[in-house]
């Protein structure tokens, strides 16, 4: 395989550290490595595979360097301002903020579900919002079995999604980040509202799902609500599927997903966890059951680490897709 050249914008953040650690765990074929953040974070020290890396500020020419893949975690206005600057540099850019995720030519991408998807980037892929990622990855397999006709999303999410304001908040109590003390309580306010009532978080799962399903028809709801949990996001998802089956059909679906671990013994007391999730890649799905109120209804409980699976491992995932195409 070949080695190449990778760039970590926003490496000293939450979600960049997090890509660096991930970087190393897997152990990709990298030649040159260079950590771009912000001019606060400048002359930071990361020490990568055993090597100390001067972290650099993040300018136009900072791309000036032989880099092949860029993997952003700065937030939008910093991938907007220069994710074009390095596309046009050659570099291949993947994303992890909402700027370009519903561009037409953008491939929206979660390696377990669309993997081909990354032969038609025009320079940009896009990471999914962290929901939506573990979300599709028990969807994509239900859709293509049985088929989906209206999913309800209702998520429980956790405070490292907001980054580290979210968490401090939560550790020290603060009315800082969140407009509400999110500790002891629930906040059902993710991002800002929007003229319909809904939140952008909660559209974001409505569009990106069905962009990634390929399904722009498809009747989706959802309600994001914050929660009082350090880490991992939770998921109950709601579905009407398009034709009749057994739960013993579901069951095995779900057991050979790709990416998908199921944990369904309800008389052990076995369901995924926030906890359980935390510093894992899998997502984790259980409390798998008909639901008797509508014909052809099912629920499933989703839970996976938001910072790892919901952004910083899937972003690793494409790059290593990226790299075998190179």
């Amino acid at each position: 395989m070949k080695k190449v050249n990778v760039a970590v914008v926003g490496a000293t953040g939450l979600v960049g550290s997090t890509i660096v650690k991930i970087l190393e765990e897997r152990k990709l074929q990298i030649n040159e490595i260079y950590f771009f953040a912000s001019k606060k974070s400048a002359g930071n020290v990361i020490v990568f595979n055993g090597k100390e890396h001067i972290v650099e500020e993040l300018k136009g020419n900072s791309f000036e360097k032989k880099i092949d893949i860029a993997l952003f975690a700065a937030g939008g206005a910093v991938s907007q301002k220069y994710a074009p600057i390095a596309v046009k540099k050659g570099v291949i850019v993947i994303d992890n903020s909402s700027v370009f995720r519903m561009e037409k030519n953008v491939p929206l991408v979660v390696p377990e579900i669309n993997p081909e998807e990354i032969k038609r980037n025009k320079g940009i892929i896009s990471n999914p919002n962290c929901t939506t990622i573990q979300a599709v990855v028990a969807l994509k397999p239900l859709q293509d079995k049985i088929g989906i006709k209206r999913i309800v999303y209702s998520t429980y999410q956790a405070v490292s999604g907001s980054g580290l304001g979210g968490l401090k908040d939560l550790e020290e109590g603060n009315i800082e980040f969140y407009p509400y003390n999110i500790q002891y309580n629930t906040l059902p306010h993710i991002d800002s509202f929007l003229d319909n009532g809904y939140t952008k978080e909660e559209m974001k799962l409505v569009d990106e799902t069905r962009k990634i399903l390929q399904c722009d028809g498809l009747k989706i709801t959802a309600t994001a609500v914050r929660v009082p949990v350090r880490y991992s996001h939770s998921i109950s998802i709601n579905l009407e599927l398009k034709k009749e089956f057994q739960m013993e059909e579901v069951f095995s679906v779900l057991k050979n997903a790709p990416g998908l671990v199921v944990r369904d013994k309800v008389d052990s007391n076995i369901y995924p966890m926030p906890l359980e999730a935390q510093g894992t890649d899998e997502v984790y799905v259980g409390r798998i059951r008909r639901d008797f109120s509508i014909e052809n209804g099912l629920n499933l409980w989703v839970v996976a680490d938001n910072i790892r699976k919901g952004a910083a491992t899937n972003a690793v995932q494409i790059a290593e897709l990226l790299i075998k195409t190179l």
